[in-house]
């Protein structure tokens, strides 16, 4: 015997049943009930020991992406550095203290070494990133009166 989940079910390897929202049929109410996937379920009959069949998912809706595909997407997004270039302005403390602010993680001994190779070079990479994270670190450091800008890494990753 076989059930019809969320709108559609294999009845054969050539043939899918679709069953609409309010036929008896469909399992699937309230959210879920429009979702387009395909997936039979088989009553355990004689020899099967009561395992169910696996799944067949298809995916049927173009243009959206789940949360696994975005996660990989921003995971093979090339990297950004977000580079701070030394000033005449700001003091060493309060540089530190705005690296500290606004990048997640970062400690008081890195901030420091950041400050003096800005300091001293002219400009010092701050954090490898994604694109996005890397735009957003660079406003947050020129909202805070430091200069900043990001360019594309040739390696590493966020």
């Amino acid at each position: 015997m076989e059930t019809a989940i969320c709108g559609r079910l294999a009845l054969s390897p050539n043939t899918v049943f679709n069953s609409k929202s309010g036929d008896r049929q469909s399992l699937c109410r309230g959210a879920y009930a429009n979702r387009n996937i395909l997936m039979a379920v088989s009553a355990a009959g004689p020899g099967k020991g009561g395992v169910l069949e696996r799944p067949v998912i298809e995916r049927t809706t173009p243009g959206r992406e789940s949360e696994f595909d975005l996660r990989k997407k921003k995971k093979t997004t090339p990297p950004y550095r977000v580079i701070l270039h030394n000033d005449n302005y700001n003091k060493r403390e309060y540089v530190v203290q705005v690296l500290m602010k606004v990048i997640p993680g970062m400690t008081l001994d890195n901030a420091v070494n950041i400050m003096q190779e800005a300091h001293y070079n002219g400009l010092s990479v701050v954090i490898i990133c994604s694109q996005a994270d890397a735009e957003d670190h660079c406003m947050q450091l020129r909202g805070n009166g430091l200069l900043s800008s990001i360019e594309p890494a040739s390696g590493g990753g966020c």
